[in-house]
């Protein structure tokens, strides 16, 4: 037995040396978002009068579908108010962190080869996984003590030691638990895009089976994870058995992975990868064909998870006006005006986050013009009578046209559950007139993309980066009372809030443009610089 982990300590020390930068960065990030939001509470919402109207207001449907259910609204403290508002969004970033560093030495080591140079050494077969593993595991417990002992260290009297812990617990074991699922996912695919495929499918469908469950029926909550975790009822009851059970979980999958490890061929996988065609269609002889059937997998998945993203999104607005009808206080806190009504401001919000949720994969379609350079694929496209421009193009139109139909699928999910439980549904024309509205940012977010793979192939982060910042202050801009200017900062943040304002066709026609700027510098740029290879 301990023949199949020889080394496997040098082989982690390996893995922290790697990603010494990367693994800080992402603990730095969590932490210090975490500490700043719970921080900034007591200036926020100061009187006791203030923390009734928003506890009134996070019992809205729509509010506990993207959040979670509120714990101790009787009694919001900064403890109950920094568990509700915060703990499944950190345990997405969370899990995200744990996804990428997990298939980063797993999957995507095997596919370059390096495992099969490591397993050449004196080295157990296992010995990479089970690094991986001890690396992400530990990553995760370096977290959970941060940010308890960071949140304790404020000072609040509803944030404890034991309560600030748990908090830090809950985030760690989501995090384990989504190491320990990429780590099987690793086994059972042939290559890294499945597998990090798979584990983003299954977190984007444990979010919305949470919010779901969380509206509807909490036993179905219960079978998703982020939901699970929301069970501890932190800062209020500070439960632990689901830290424990989401624990003994992922000790479960990781024996699991660690078994098929050890069955499987090196560079094999568990599910067959389809036989390819003999020879290639004529739509292949075009690098936007190829480009397409590189991602053609991905681009269907997105639309389908974004079409039922929508549907989860609009299934909540029943509800949402039943709420809105039987509470005084929130019709006296946003009364409607200019002929709009609480309903529709909320669905105004809820276009923006499928927005920036929709950019996602429109930067991974061109991103990947990004990562087949650097696997060599692309320097054996131009040894061939392909211009850099036909490359980059390909890449650019298929990032751009996938931004309109996904709006149009978010649209068009939305709007089927919202007619089908509204007695008086919206207007399809209204809603695709809010979705379409935040294509030019979307546009300015692919072209600072191109433009990063022209002159700053290497910091291409930076795009990922400032997506977050765009759903952060969305998401929280008005609830943290942010300056005007940093909503400024952010493409989404010229966005009209359809129906409630109206459309500038100038101020679009601006956003546009800047697209297009960003996106000629970037093809400029691309045509001028070296190819990895």
């Amino acid at each position: 037995m301990s023949a199949l982990f020889a080394n496997t300590k040098v082989l982690t020390v390996f893995i922290l040396r790697k990603d010494r930068i990367r693994i800080p960065v992402w603990l730095l990030s969590i932490v210090l978002c975490t500490v700043f939001f719970a921080g900034m509470l007591p200036e926020l919402y100061p009187t006791e009068a203030e923390r009734v109207i928003l506890a009134e207001t996070m019992k809205n449907p729509a509010i506990t579908f993207m959040i979670g259910p509120g714990y101790g609204l009787d009694n919001y403290t900064d403890g109950a108010m920094m568990g509700h508002f915060m703990l499944v969004f950190t345990s997405i970033a969370v899990g995200i962190m744990s996804i990428l560093l997990t298939s980063r030495h797993t999957r995507e080591d095997e596919e370059k080869g390096r495992i099969e140079m490591v397993r050449s050494l004196p080295v157990g077969s296992l010995s990479p996984l089970m690094a991986t593993f001890l690396i992400a595991i530990a990553s995760n417990i370096i977290l959970v003590l941060a940010i308890g002992f960071g949140l304790y260290s404020l000072g609040f009297e509803s944030m404890g030691l034991k309560a600030s812990l748990l908090y830090g617990a809950s985030l760690g074991a989501i995090g384990i638990f989504f190491v320990a699922l990429t780590g099987l996912f690793a086994q059972l695919t042939t290559n890294t895009r499945s597998t990090l495929g798979y584990s983003f499918s299954f977190l984007i469908t444990a979010y919305i089976v949470r919010g779901i469950g969380d509206v509807e029926n909490e036993i179905l909550s219960l079978i998703s994870p982020l939901g699970l975790i929301l069970r501890t009822e932190v800062f209020v009851n500070n439960y632990w058995w689901p830290v424990f059970v989401t624990l003994g979980i992922s000790t479960l999958l990781m024996g699991i992975a660690l078994y098929l490890n050890s069955i499987r061929d090196l560079e094999a996988g568990f599910i067959p990868t389809r036989v390819g065609r003999k020879y290639a269609s004529k739509f292949l002889l075009s690098p936007l064909g190829l480009s397409l059937r590189l991602q053609r997998s991905t681009i269907i998945a997105w639309l389908i998870g974004m079409f039922v993203l929508g549907l989860s999104y609009g299934s909540v607005l029943g509800d949402l006006e039943g709420f809105l009808e039987s509470s005084e206080i929130i019709q006296m806190m946003l009364p409607a005006s200019e002929g709009f009504n609480l309903t529709e401001r909320f669905v105004a919000m809820l276009m923006a986050i499928l927005s920036i949720i929709g950019t996602v994969p429109v930067l991974m379609y061109i991103l990947k013009l990004r990562s087949e350079e650097k696997v060599g694929r692309t320097e054996h496209l131009l040894a061939r009578a392909v211009s850099r421009y036909n490359i980059i193009a390909s890449y650019t139109l298929i990032a751009i046209v996938s931004a309109v139909i996904i709006q149009l699928m978010s649209v068009l999910g939305f709007w089927s559950a919202a007619t089908f439980v509204m007695e008086d549904g919206l207007s399809f024309s209204t809603l695709l007139k809010a979705g379409l509205v935040h294509l030019p940012a979307m546009w300015i977010m692919v072209g600072l993309t191109v433009l990063l793979i022209g002159f700053f192939p290497k910091l291409t982060a930076i795009s990922w980066l400032y997506l977050g910042y765009s759903f952060f202050i969305v998401y929280l801009g008005d609830m943290l009372k942010l300056p005007s200017w940093m909503d400024s900062l952010t493409p989404f943040g010229h966005i009209p809030q359809v129906p409630m304002e109206e459309v500038k066709v100038f101020k679009m026609g601006v956003l546009t443009l800047i697209a297009m700027g960003l996106t000629i510098a970037g093809f400029m740029t691309y045509s001028r610089r070296d190819i990895e290879g």
